[in-house]
């Protein structure tokens, strides 16, 4: 259906800069979700789609005749409405798309400015993608590009220079609330990538020894205390009685419900939670205990320091690399753009240039076969030079261009 209407290039979604973390989570996409929507992308013939789903926000960039074809898709399959993302949503098209991508791929974009786990995020997404057969040239020279300028914003600026991420920030947290973190027991629950920083922030900016780690597939647990030697392992079906031990938990399961309730902590208990789940992974009834104080992660990224006040001077430093990469970027978009008119072009001149020399082949005595083929193709080549000079006005139709061969040449 899409394939044979006007397409244009979108990038629909929500972030932390219009929701707060309760209404991210409802258009926050599980793995599986992100799968099935790919499958119903390329069911209904969407000409190309990827999916990026992080604790800051949910993206869908692709091709689509309308930006609402597109939110169809993400709250078919998340527990937003169409209604609440119209009023929380980014809708950005063509060359506004692209430059965001961008952003969202140097870190210009994340709540923590310069965090670049989304890149590896961003990766990982275009790689789903194409295991499902929904992305095309376009979309994987755009990510590609999109890559290389963010390795180029990582090397040679100082965007990313300092520790500053969400687990950084929840180890920051608790070293500056709690005078006596270090002797503190701490609970982590869940070994993602947001776990395992976290623990290698414990393990660096503390000299806490009394680090739990549960996980609820313990295989990995195990492999990760081994090479962490400092921190403890315990198993899910232990969790209350630990939770019980613990004066903080930080609680990063990745779940799409919560996997922290009332039900896993006594009435009298003090504890401090820094949930750095999205969607958020603990239940806010916690909070009804008076001893039970609850961080999410919005209020984790207003941590701010001098590593970011650093961070923010090498801004137009970034934007700079972005221009240059999404210049490439559009180079070859166009030169992709008017290859069929070109295309188009030198087959007719090469029609009409063989046709002339085999009449005066035939006209003239000892005719200069080689010298006719040199200058007559000289005669083309400049001419398909000039006519991609007026393809490459920003207010030329390609389409136009081809429809104009078409008639002029009868081809």
């Amino acid at each position: 259906m899409l394939d044979t209407v006007k397409t244009h290039f979108y990038n629909i979604g929500v972030s932390y800069k219009k929701a707060d973390a309760n209404t991210r989570g409802k258009f926050s996409l599980s793995k599986g979700n992100q799968t099935a929507l790919l499958e119903m992308a390329k069911e209904k013939h969407f000409e190309a789609v990827f999916v990026l789903s992080t604790c800051n926000r949910t993206e869908i960039c692709g091709f689509a005749e309308h930006p609402y074809q597109l939110i169809q898709l993400l709250c078919h399959f998340s527990e937003g409405s169409v209604e609440e993302f119209a009023s929380i949503s980014n809708v950005y098209k063509n060359q506004e798309a692209i430059h965001y991508l961008f952003r969202i791929g140097t870190g210009l974009e994340s709540q923590i400015l310069g965090d670049y786990e989304i890149v590896g995020q961003l990766r990982q997404a275009f790689k789903l993608a194409k295991s499902h057969q929904t992305t095309n040239a376009y979309l994987e020279r755009l990510v590609n590009s999109v890559l290389q300028a963010s390795k180029k914003v990582k090397n040679d600026t100082r965007l990313s220079s300092g520790t500053t991420s969400v687990s950084y920030a929840a180890v920051q947290y608790i070293i500056k609330n709690l005078p006596d973190y270090n002797s503190k027991n701490i609970l982590v629950f869940g070994l993602g990538k947001m776990g395992k920083h976290t623990c290698e922030n414990l393990a660096e900016y503390t000299q806490n020894k009394s680090v739990c780690l549960i996980n609820r597939t313990e295989e990995k647990a195990v492999e990760f205390v081994k090479a962490h030697r400092t921190i403890r392992k315990s198993v899910l079906a232990e969790l209350n009685q630990e939770i019980e031990k613990a004066d903080v938990l930080i609680v990063s399961t990745g779940a799409n419900k919560p996997t922290i309730t009332k039900e896993n902590i006594s009435a009298d208990k003090e504890l401090l939670i820094l949930d750095l789940s999205m969607p958020e992974n603990v239940a806010r009834e916690v909070t009804n205990y008076n001893g039970v104080s609850l961080v999410n992660v919005d209020e984790l990224s207003k941590i701010t320091d001098e590593t970011l006040v650093a961070r923010k001077k090498e801004i137009p430093k970034a934007e700079a690399i972005i221009e240059k990469h999404k210049l490439e970027f559009n180079d070859w978009l166009n030169n992709r753009r008017f290859t069929p008119a070109i295309t188009a072009l030198k087959k007719s001149l090469e029609t009409i240039k063989n046709d002339e020399i085999n009449f005066h082949r035939k006209k003239i005595t000892d005719f200069d076969e080689n010298q006719a083929e040199q200058l007559t193709s000289r005669f083309i080549q400049k001419i398909t030079t000039q006519f991609v000079k007026h393809l490459k006005d920003e207010e030329t139709s390609v389409s136009q261009s081809l429809e104009v061969i078409h008639k002029v040449f009868q081809s």
